[in-house]
C-alpha cells in the first residue's frame, strides 16, 4: 500500500522551501523610511515570505560593529534572554529576563506550528525566566562587575519605571508595585497589582512597557494587538493596540491612543513633552509593507489598526470593514522602513556619545522575518530638530547578522546610562552591549 505521508524533517523542509519562495522587495528598505514612505499595492499571497535567521551568538569576544567615532564592548555576557533595560538614578541597570507566557490559544493549527518552529530556530521559543536583573558597575570601567536577581516570580516583565520609591514592572498581564530602597540589590517584599493589562490564552503581542511622566503623575502603559490584523476577531482586540493612561496612586485607567498595532518603546522628547512610541506594524503584506515607525502620540488619536495603515490604506484582510474610522487614522510621523521589528526607543538626553548622535531617538530594530532580503537587526539613530525627526537615519551598531542567515544577536531595548553611554539588550547574544565614544574622538 502506497504511503503519501512526507517524514516530519521532509514536510519541513518543503514547506520552508514554499514559504521562501515567496516575493521579493522590489524597493530598498530607504524608501520606506522617513517622513514620506513609499507605499506599493499590498500583496496578499497564500503563504507569507517567510525569511527567518538562525541563531548562533556570539563566540568569544566578538561585539556587532560600531558606527565611525564609536566603539561597542560588552557591558555584561551570559543573560539568559535580555529584552529590556532601565537605568536607575544611582546607576544601576534593571535589565528584564524574559520571553512569551504560555499562550495556548495563540498560532494553532499548521501555519502556527511552522512559525512557532521557525521563531525556535531564531533563538526566541525559549522559557523566561520570569525575573529582573541588576547590573552594577561600581568602579566605572564600563563592565557590570555585580550581577544579581533584583526580582523574580514575575509573570513575562518588560517594562519598568520607578516613581520615588515606588518601582512598577510591566508584567504581560498587568502593572505591579514594589517598593524601592536607593541602592538595595534585590527586593523581598511582594509586589501589588496596580491595574490588570489585557492577556488571556492568546495574548498574541505578549510584551507591555510602561513609562511615567517626568513629574511622576502618571503612566503610560503600551499594550499590543492580539493578533497580526484582525484574524482572532475584532472582539479579542478590546483594550489592545493601545497606550493605557494610568494614575500611579489608584490604577484608574483609560485608553490614551489607540490603533497601534504592537507599540513597545516609549519615550519622552524633552522639547515639546511629547510621548513618543516605536510601532511593529503589520505582515503578509509583501516584502514592501508596512513600514514600522515612530510617532509622537495624540490624546485620543486612532492609528489605524486593524482597519487601515499610515492613515488611510485599508487592509482589505479585515472584516468587517470600519470606513468611520479609516477616515480619522492618524499618519504616523516617520516610517522606519518594512518589517524591521522596532522595539527599542530611548531620547539620546545627556549622551556622552559625539555628534551627530545629539539630540535624537536610538531606535532598537530586532529584524524582519516576513522579508526578503532581510530588514531591521540593527540600533539606528534618528536625529531630532525643534521636537520632530530632522533626517535619515543613521546606523550605530550592525553587523548582528551574517550573510549568510546566522544571527550572533538581535537588538531591543536601548537605553542611556548615568554616564551618556548607549546600552543595548541582545537578547539572542544574551548580552548588554555599551557603546561609547571612541578613545581620542572629539
Amino acid at each position: 500500500m502506497r504511503n503519501d505521508f512526507m517524514p516530519g524533517s521532509l514536510f519541513v523542509a518543503a514547506f520552508f522551501a514554499t514559504m521562501a519562495c515567496g516575493s521579493a522587495a522590489r524597493l530598498p528598505v530607504a524608501a520606506g523610511t522617513g517622513f514620506h514612505p513609499v507605499l506599493p499595492a499590498p500583496e496578499e499571497p497564500l503563504i507569507p515570505v517567510v525569511n527567518y535567521v538562525t541563531a548562533k551568538r556570539w563566540a568569544g569576544d566578538a561585539t556587532p560593529l560600531a558606527a565611525n567615532g564609536l566603539t561597542v564592548h560588552a557591558f555584561a555576557r551570559g543573560l539568559d534572554h535580555p529584552r529590556w533595560i532601565y537605568v536607575l538614578p544611582n546607576g544601576d541597570v534593571l535589565v528584564s529576563e524574559t520571553n512569551a507566557p504560555n499562550r495556548p490559544d495563540d498560532g494553532k493549527g499548521i501555519k502556527g506550528f511552522f512559525f512557532r518552529y521557525f521563531s525556535t530556530k531564531a533563538g526566541g521559543a525559549v522559557p523566561s525566566e520570569n525575573r529582573i536583573i541588576l547590573l552594577r558597575d561600581s568602579d566605572g570601567d564600563g563592565i557590570a562587575e555585580t550581577r544579581t536577581v533584583f526580582l523574580s516570580g514575575l509573570h513575562s516583565p518588560f517594562g519598568m519605571a520607578l516613581i520615588g520609591d515606588a518601582l512598577y514592572v510591566a508584567n504581560t498581564d498587568g502593572i505591579v508595585r514594589f517598593p524601592y530602597l536607593r541602592g538595595e540589590t534585590h527586593i523581598s517584599a511582594p509586589g501589588k497589582k496596580l491595574v490588570a493589562l489585557p492577556a488571556g490564552r492568546i495574548n498574541h503581542h505578549w510584551t507591555k512597557n510602561v513609562i511615567a511622566t517626568p513629574d511622576g503623575s502618571k503612566l503610560y502603559a503600551s499594550v499590543g494587538s492580539n493578533s497580526n490584523a484582525g484574524e482572532n476577531g475584532i472582539g479579542r482586540e478590546e483594550g489592545r493596540a493601545a497606550i493605557w493612561e494610568v494614575e500611579p496612586a489608584t490604577g484608574a485607567h483609560r485608553v490614551f491612543a489607540s490603533g497601534l498595532r504592537n507599540p513597545v518603546g516609549l519615550a519622552w522628547e524633552p522639547e515639546t513633552r511629547k510621548l513618543w512610541v516605536a510601532v511593529n506594524e503589520r505582515d503578509e503584506l509583501g516584502s514592501d509593507l508596512v513600514p514600522d515607525y515612530i510617532t509622537a502620540v495624540r490624546d485620543g488619536g486612532f492609528y489605524g489598526f486593524p482597519f487601515s495603515y499610515y492613515g488611510e490604506h485599508v487592509d482589505s484582510r479585515v472584516h468587517p470593514q470600519r470606513p468611520d474610522l479609516v477616515e480619522r487614522a492618524i499618519v504616523p510621523d516617520y516610517a522606519l522602513g518594512p518589517h524591521t521589528a522596532s522595539l527599542g526607543l530611548a531620547w539620546s538626553g545627556a549622551t556622552s556619545l559625539p555628534a551627530p548622535f545629539n539630540g535624537g531617538m536610538f531606535v532598537g530594530q530586532h529584524g524582519s522575518w516576513n522579508r526578503k532580503p532581510r530588514s531591521g537587526y540593527k540600533v539606528i539613530f534618528v536625529p531630532f530638530a525643534h521636537g520632530i525627526p530632522s533626517g535619515q537615519p543613521i546606523d550605530v551598531l550592525t553587523g548582528f547578522i551574517r550573510g549568510n542567515g546566522d544571527a550572533m544577536g538581535r537588538p531591543v531595548g536601548v537605553a542611556i546610562d548615568n554616564r551618556g553611554a548607549l546600552l543595548v539588550a541582545d537578547d539572542v547574544g544574551n548580552t548588554i552591549w555599551r557603546v561609547t565614544r571612541s578613545p581620542g574622538r572629539q
